[in-house]
């Protein structure tokens, strides 16, 4: 009986040495982690105030704290997009740290495999990644979409036209005779064909004119054409034609061009969007890969750890330091490459958007598995 409670102990002291060491690595890199994630997004603010401060320089009512506020507004959503290679550099500088003082080297020693010391960095890289998704998101979301309405008031450009509801299509359009606001109940995208559609007709100071209620309304050059229209004005009992034109000058690439951008629009609520567009009969497929994307973030996280444990668990001589952090550069590069051509394949249609916002994360993962199953057993 004292033999077996003797021969418990020491697993028991080995377990919490494992804790004990799954903490440090972890905590190692989470530091790391936290600083290089602060001075990046403090050149990026930098150089955003810049930009603004040049875009901006002849704008009336523009002073450097406005700038300085616009930067922060998009500063999250910029963050969002560095934070892959902030994982792949902090993870780095993890392995060198400790291999360099010999740490992993006695760990291993003792017989710790590197599936098993990289699982506490994976598992802080796997939160990062899910609460970049559900947190950090919908704030930047909501900042960009105000950043873009204030640039939008401050350069002039125009805003946005165009509106989706449960009840179907708004547009604003105007023309020399005022303003049209447009309501449709549903959109045949590839014709540019208006169904079941109202037109409320605005002169100036948003005086009410006129109503036109039409079966359908195609987009032409310059001009809805109008099918099955009936024209009222106020205290009149309306005018049936069987066709009309209303001066335009949208196009089909500005009406969907004028949606919210897909950054703009949460986490949580791109699904409803979604559901919104193509109830009303426009394709999604930008929102529908944004919305992978942002699913596979945790994945791709944990996948550029992986890679970075590649280039950093062997010990390294002076002026291979130079080197490894060469091919980190190298590979966040070409990462960068290889995400922005499958999205592009991916919003042309050329590859399901599932595929096309999953490849990135996947091919990572597995070029980071073949590598350490070669450098653990070969």
């Amino acid at each position: 009986m004292a033999r077996s409670a003797v021969a418990v102990r020491p697993r028991i002291r080995s377990l919490r040495l494992s804790l004990t060491m799954s903490g440090y690595i972890a905590r190692h890199f989470t530091a790391r982690f936290v600083s290089l994630l602060l001075v990046l997004l403090g050149i990026i603010l930098l150089v955003s105030t810049v930009e603004l401060l040049d875009q901006l320089a002849t704008k009336e009512g523009v002073s450097l704290w406005l700038t300085v506020q616009l930067a922060l507004l998009k500063l999250p959503h910029l963050g969002q997009e560095v934070m892959p290679f902030t994982i792949l550099f902090a993870a780095m500088a993890t392995f060198w740290r400790l291999t360099r003082s010999n740490e992993l080297v006695v760990v291993r020693a003792a017989g710790v495999s590197v599936w098993q010391f990289l699982l506490p960095i994976i598992a802080v890289g796997l939160a990062i990644g899910i609460l970049t998704t559900t947190v950090i998101n919908p704030v930047a979301s909501v900042m960009l979409r105000r950043y873009e309405q204030l640039e939008a008031q401050y350069t002039g450009k125009p805003g946005s036209t165009t509106a989706v509801s449960k009840n179907g299509l708004w547009l604003r359009q105007a023309d020399g005779d005022g303003v049209s606001v447009i309501h449709a109940r549903r959109v045949s995208q590839e014709t540019m064909v208006l169904h079941d559609v109202i037109v409320f007709r605005y002169a100036e100071e948003d005086r009410f004119t006129s109503r036109i209620d039409a079966q359908t309304a195609k987009l032409q050059d310059g001009h809805w054409q109008l099918y099955d229209a009936l024209k009222t004005r106020p205290g009149d009992e309306g005018e049936s034609v069987e066709q009309m034109r209303l001066p335009t000058e949208l196009t089909a690439d500005k009406i969907y061009n004028s949606f919210a951008p897909p950054e703009t629009v949460s986490f949580w609520a791109l699904p409803g969007f979604i559901d919104l567009l193509e109830n009303a009969g426009f394709t999604a497929e930008p929102q529908k890969l944004q919305f992978h994307r942002l699913l596979a973030k945790p994945v791709l996280l944990a996948a550029m750890i992986l890679l970075a444990a590649t280039f950093s668990l062997r010990p390294h001589r002076r002026g291979k330091v130079a080197i490894m952090i060469v091919s980190g550069v190298l590979v966040g590069f070409l990462l960068y490459i290889l995400s922005n051509l499958v999205f592009a394949l991916g919003l042309s249609s050329k590859l399901p958007v599932v595929l096309a916002a999953w490849t990135p994360a996947g091919v990572t993962l597995m070029l980071g598995i073949a590598s350490l199953l070669h450098l653990e057993d070969g």
